[in-house]
């Protein structure tokens, strides 16, 4: 889906290196135009749309067109009245866009709050690392939360935050084994284990989400009966 997004250097951005010169490169060593790929298909007979990120691609950063990527393949499943999954690898925000890239964690929130309203299933799995813009919007939305073994997951960097809390923080406080023990996730996962748990998480999801909505008709019929 949307292969022929591309991104632009709306900033001009110059720095270290000027962004369109690191966008080349980077598309001609990974044979990709942008750091996810996103499109649907069927899971073991249950049909679902899919966006993965890819951390060889600029650190798998979120620029518009990762943002836009994202936020149409969730309008997609949205109108399809299907299941989201998205496996997420980032460093975060890319600095060369600038609030361009920072808008695109509301604006795919804000498609993930619809999809949620209309009672459909949505699994988030975050691989090694996930981080920063991308932690703190669409990856940590799922209904249900996977993880990979020994992933490094947050928001800032330890020495970040240790210089912003002036604390000492715990032992693996960003692993994934720390973060299920807290509650932050559901599951952790092996990924050659994550097809069949994906398959069986996506179906459970459906069922519950049908129950939930002939329960709010059976309460409505009802109210209106008494009415």
């Amino acid at each position: 889906m949307d292969a022929n997004l591309y991104s632009v250097d709306a900033l001009r951005f110059q720095g270290m290196a000027a962004y369109k010169d690191r966008l080349k490169k980077y598309q001609e060593a990974t044979g990709l135009i942008d750091a996810v790929l996103s499109g649907y298909g069927m899971l073991e007979g249950v049909k679902v749309a899919i966006a993965v990120m890819d951390f060889t691609f600029l650190a798998a950063t979120m620029g518009s067109v990762v943002g836009e990527r994202v936020t149409r393949m969730i309008e997609f499943a949205t109108a399809e009245r299907i299941a989201i999954i998205i496996i997420s690898a980032s460093g975060g925000a890319r600095m060369y866009e600038g609030m361009l890239s920072l808008m695109q964690m509301a604006k795919t929130s804000g498609a993930l709050a619809r999809h949620a309203d209309a009672r459909l299933p949505y699994i988030s799995v975050l691989t090694n690392p996930t981080t920063a813009g991308v932690m703190a919007s669409y990856a940590s939305l799922g209904d249900i939360i996977i993880a990979e073994p020994k992933s490094m997951i947050g928001f800032a960097g330890p020495r970040v935050i240790k210089e912003t809390t002036h604390q000492d923080l715990p032992k693996g406080f960003q692993t994934a084994e720390f973060l299920e023990e807290h509650g932050l996730i559901d599951q952790i996962v092996h990924r050659k284990n994550c097809g069949r748990r994906l398959r069986n998480s996506c179906a459970s999801l459906r069922r519950q989400s049908r129950e939930l909505s002939r329960s709010a008709g059976v309460a409505l019929r009802h109210a209106t009966i008494r009415n």
